[in-house]
């Protein structure tokens, strides 16, 4: 088990996901003698040392060959292992993704694929870098969970369920060292099942990722207009369970989907689609990346760039809630 303290949160808060991703599986391997972590020379990045020195057997560095890795790790889930393999996240999610898709995924293997620095928290390094079409890719692979957490405290809570799951799993880690978080003590994590961070009946926020601590800034900035702000935490982008919405349709004013991703195959298509099901809903804003390769620069650069602060994301959900009047 994972140490679950407010001490340990504000440590990992600290490092950011990417740097507690290693912390907290040396956590749970101690429990888990199944888990196996294969790196694609990323050890450093993913704060794998200390795993690496406590359990040599069950750690293999396999090189800068992610589409080799993915194959090792179907061979090894095969043999009964519950494998965790990470890089950064275009790496294993387009680089990889014919192997993750034919080795991991057809044949449903226990195969965790770890997302280091999705999004765009690489920031200065680049569009080769970003992670801005991976949801939309490991969504449409057939019995792949695809996870998002919002913190790093959600990141604990969702690897403890990963350790004790049987089946592929991509693992998204957004936001930097620093990011605030939205969760700041235990709490009861439901896998599948958006939780409700906030309660309000005229905007409803639905945020995955790193961002939803924007999210959760801008439903504060809805005082001054007197509207109140639903904010839902998806951090389970697939399966992705709904329903709690349905009671909401008749009263919100507007529900906005907010990730760090491209707009198209993310989070707002898969609420957009739920929601053509449906005969009267409010109208969806759907507030992403746009059709751009967004220009580099450090994260807080990217994100004021591209919409995903609090200040940018405010006008625009007024704009879309002028144009429904």
């Amino acid at each position: 088990m994972i140490e679950y303290t407010p001490e340990h949160i504000m440590a990992w808060t600290r490092m950011g996901m990417r740097k507690a991703f290693g912390p907290m599986l040396e956590q749970l391997a101690a429990d888990h003698p199944d888990v196996v972590v294969l790196a694609a020379d990323v050890a450093s990045s993913a704060n794998l040392g200390g795993y690496q020195e406590r359990f040599p057997d069950r750690f293999f560095n396999i090189g800068i060959a992610e589409q080799n890795m993915t194959a090792i790790a179907a061979g090894l889930a095969q043999d009964g292992y519950n494998v965790f393999i990470t890089s950064f996240s275009p790496f294993v999610s387009m680089r990889a993704y014919e192997a993750v898709r034919t080795v991991v995924g057809y044949t449903h293997q226990n195969v965790k694929v770890v997302a280091l620095g999705s999004g765009m928290t690489l920031g200065s390094q680049g569009n080769t870098h970003y992670g801005l079409e991976d949801i939309s890719l490991m969504k449409t692979i057939p019995g792949m969970r695809v996870l998002s957490p919002a913190d790093c405290a959600e990141e604990a809570k969702v690897l403890e369920d990963l350790a004790g799951y049987q089946g592929p799993a991509y693992l998204r880690l957004t936001g930097i060292d620093g990011t605030p978080g939205v969760h700041k003590g235990d709490y009861a994590y439901q896998p599948g099942v958006p939780e409700l961070l906030k309660d309000g009946d005229d905007i409803v926020f639905l945020g995955t990722g790193a961002v939803l601590h924007e999210c959760m800034r801008v439903s504060r900035a809805f005082k001054k207009e007197a509207l109140t702000c639903a904010v839902y935490d998806i951090a389970s982008l697939k399966p992705l369970d709904l329903s709690m919405l349905e009671s909401r349709l008749q009263q919100a004013k507007l529900i906005v989907t907010v990730e760090e991703h491209f707009q198209t195959g993310g989070l707002g298509d898969s609420v957009a689609a739920w929601l053509a099901a449906r005969r009267t809903h409010p109208p969806l804003c759907k507030i992403g990346i746009a059709d751009v390769f967004p220009h580099p620069g450090d994260y807080a650069y990217m994100l004021e760039q591209c919409g995903l602060t609090a200040a940018k994301i405010k006008p625009v959900v007024l704009a879309a809630l002028d144009s429904q009047q």
